[in-house]
């Protein structure tokens, strides 16, 4: 593909149409030209020019002049790319703020649990939950490779918010980093994160409770690659959802027996 084709392929994908990509590509290549040239080193039939021509002067992208013929000039790259930035953000706020006035208020608590297939979302979804968290959090982390950096600066800033942060590890080195890192955490060694089994090629990764309700349970699975692992997840949100009930007191009966106490109630 040559830097021509690259070039139009790139602004059809910023919104452009294709006709005039090709025509402001070829008067970038011209520097001026005519309807007849810009359709030569276009390949657009030269009907079709002066309206793709017009529209790129409506953009910005392209300047008149009132010659006879007449004679059209591209703006300069760095102005072209500004003005079609511009647009490009435009259009996405507009599309935001349509599909926000789509979203229900409560859109969080529809019942059903959902499932995420990559790593990089299964830890946007808990650092969304954290964002939220009012009360209490409990995270069991059985593989400790999961918790980023995202998600351990979403416990601690939850904890600066008067939050409870309650977070188990499998190992003593384990206790001694997180503590570190997570300083307004109540972290504590769960020596039987440290024998979770396998069950169809996947192992336990994270788990977590935010305000008794909302639910993040993952599975990770290891790749070829060195260091890397593979995670998938699902998650619910909802008082009373069953998976949040069956948890709250599972979670719940943990704490309970290390040192008698309970995680704020609703």
């Amino acid at each position: 593909m040559s830097n021509a084709e690259e070039a139009v392929k790139t602004l059809t994908e910023l919104g452009l149409t294709q006709y005039e990509a090709r025509c402001f590509v070829a008067l970038t290549r011209l520097s001026t030209g005519t309807a007849k040239e810009i359709s030569q080193v276009a390949d657009v039939p030269r009907s079709r020019v002066y309206d793709t021509i017009e529209r790129l002067e409506k953009k910005g992208l392209v300047d008149v002049q009132q010659t006879e013929p007449r004679e059209y000039k591209a703006v300069s790259v760095e102005t072209a790319c500004r003005r079609i930035r511009e647009d490009y953000d435009s259009r996405i706020n507009a599309a935001e703020n349509a599909l926000g006035q789509l979203e229900e208020p409560e859109s969080r608590d529809d019942e059903g649990m959902w499932a995420i297939s990559q790593k990089e979302h299964v830890s946007e979804r808990v650092v969304t939950f954290l964002e939220d968290a009012e009360e209490s959090v409990h995270y069991l982390l059985p593989a400790t490779e999961v918790a980023d950096q995202s998600i351990l600066d979403s416990l601690q800033a939850a904890a600066d918010r008067g939050v409870s942060v309650y977070v188990e590890v499998p190992t003593e080195d384990d206790h001694e980093a997180f503590t570190e890192r997570i300083p307004g955490a109540d972290v504590v060694v769960a020596e039987d994160l440290q024998s979770t089994n396998e069950v169809y090629s996947e192992w336990p990764g994270q788990l977590l409770m935010v305000d008794q309700r909302a639910i993040v349970a993952s599975g990770v699975t290891e790749s070829d690659l060195p260091d890397v692992v593979h995670e998938m997840a699902v998650w619910t949100y909802g008082r009373d959802h069953g998976l949040a009930v069956w948890m709250r007191e599972l979670l719940d009966d943990r704490i309970v027996g290390r040192d008698g106490s309970r995680m704020p109630e609703d």
